[in-house]
């Protein structure tokens, strides 16, 4: 099963890691600290959205769902629970631009730190 890496895969802090500070995220490295706060971040673009199922759960779902349900179960057994992976591209006020990739989690917060 596929998981986010919680890190800045291009662009400026490529390495960086994605992690939560005092309720808020930031990217951390070794250097530095950047807050990902409305203050920050000039824009951002969420370019992907992925869904991806773990499958050797979704076997054993719809082999206990058929078994105790029929049909109805094999179809419910089959719609695994699902992991999301976000990447979002950033642009900072100070003119870096970065691209992340982070879990559901942490896109959650993001989005909420940024309305």
């Amino acid at each position: 099963m596929a998981s986010a890496r919680n890190a800045v895969i291009s662009g400026d802090h490529k390495g960086a890691f994605c992690g939560n500070n005092c309720g808020g995220l930031e990217l951390r490295d070794v250097h530095f600290n950047l807050p990902l706060t409305k203050e920050t971040i000039e824009n951002y673009t969420i370019l992907d959205a992925e869904e991806r199922k773990s499958g050797s759960s979704a076997v054993m779902r719809a082999g206990v769902g058929a078994l105790l349900l029929g049909p109805i179960g094999l179809a419910a057994g089959l719609s695994a629970k699902r992991k999301g992976i976000y990447t979002i591209a950033i642009q900072f006020k100070n003119g870096e631009r970065s691209l992340i990739e982070i879990d559901e989690k942490y896109y959650k917060k993001f989005i909420e730190d940024m309305f």
